[in-house]
């Protein structure tokens, strides 16, 4: 957190994280190129350093697909949550996979060109007028710069240098990527195919990203919040909460407020951390502290603040149990306000005390 600083806090989940995933990258890739070459043929018969480049892309789009499929998936169901908690080192895993593919096709397509390679790769296709031949390299190099920000801006400095909206707002670029992507292999490999079975492994990915975000928006839309009394919000019922963890709801002004049960008590704080907009609604409470499920930073839910020496802090919001509903104020008290929680009614503390 803020006391010491160090580059990457290393810990035993990052380390399990990073070894599935690059045995993952390393299985697909091997899959790839020796087990079933078959059946990702062509038109024509391709060369080791044109299918190791294909490779590499399918690598690629593979995980850029899996990446914009776990923020929705762990918003629907929150199995998928150690997913997303170290995300960024998939996304800079992804950089470097997808520069080996433009390494390749650098490196064969362009190599050999009278001119520089760079320059042949800008100008040697500029069909623009057709769809069969347009130069869909452009989409691909598009797509290669954005992954390279997000990877160089991924680190904690850039998130602190940057301050964590505009930080957000860049690391949106993803999407700006996976669009290129899908346009660069639509118009590029998926024309020089004879079999279907990649065409259908394509259609299913960006269908699956499509999907999942629809279905996570449609989801969250319904647990949408009106106004009620002119101010106050509704959130749930009291017998919906569970001890040790909160319910999440979107306020009429667009922020995302946790309401949090601890010991039989109700407390309301933002639901971004202040580290980097994590979920703090989807922690749970271990001695009063929530901890971030994304890089473990800790707040009090009755103060909003980081036990000390640390100086973290979140707003927090006034609730109230009105007309059978849990209800909370949309004006966020500044970062670090104690609110004195508020008692479930005494027959819901009964009901969560026998459920214990």
């Amino acid at each position: 957190m803020s006391v010491k600083y160090t580059p990457v806090q290393w810990n035993r989940n990052k380390w399990l994280y990073d070894g599935v995933m690059l045995a993952g990258v390393g299985a697909f890739l091997w899959i790839f190129l020796y087990v079933t070459p078959e059946v990702l043929s062509h038109e024509r018969a391709v060369n080791p350093q044109i299918h190791n480049a294909r490779a590499f892309g399918a690598c690629a789009f593979v995980m850029l697909t899996v990446i914009l499929c776990i923020g929705p998936a762990a918003r629907l169901d929150p199995r998928f949550l150690p997913l997303l908690y170290n995300r960024r080192h998939f996304g800079v895993m992804t950089a470097f996979v997808a520069l080996t593919h433009a390494s390749y096709i650098l490196n064969w397509y362009f190599n050999f060109s009278s001119s520089d390679k760079y320059v042949a790769l800008l100008y040697a296709n500029s069909s623009f007028g057709q769809v069969a031949g347009f130069p869909f390299e452009l989409f691909g190099i598009f797509a290669l710069v954005c992954l390279l920000i997000l990877a160089t801006t991924s680190h904690d400095f850039w998130l602190k240098f940057l301050t964590p909206p505009v930080w957000k707002r860049l690391h949106y670029l993803i999407y700006a990527a996976y669009f290129s992507v899908v346009a660069h292999v639509s118009l590029g490999i998926l024309q020089d195919q004879r079999n279907q079975v990649f065409t259908i492994i394509f259609i299913s990915g960006a269908a699956a990203v499509i999907v999942l975000h629809l279905a996570a928006w449609w989801a969250e839309r319904g647990r949408s919040i009106a106004a009620k009394d002119g101010a106050w919000v509704e959130v749930a019922r009291p017998s919906e909460m569970t001890e040790g963890r909160a319910r999440i709801a979107r306020l009429t002004n667009g922020d995302r407020v946790a309401v949090f049960l601890m010991e039989g008590k109700l407390s309301a704080i933002s639901n971004a951390c202040a580290h980097q907009n994590g979920p703090l609604g989807e922690g749970r409470i271990i001695d009063c502290l929530v901890t971030c499920p994304w890089h473990g930073f800790q707040y009090d839910v009755r103060t909003g603040r980081s036990p000390a020496p640390f100086t973290e802090m979140v707003p927090t919001y006034r609730i109230r149990i009105h007309n059978g509903m849990i209800e909370v104020h949309p004006d966020a008290n500044p970062p670090g306000t104690p609110v004195t929680p508020v008692p479930l009614p005494a027959a819901q503390r009964s009901k969560e005390g026998a459920l214990a």
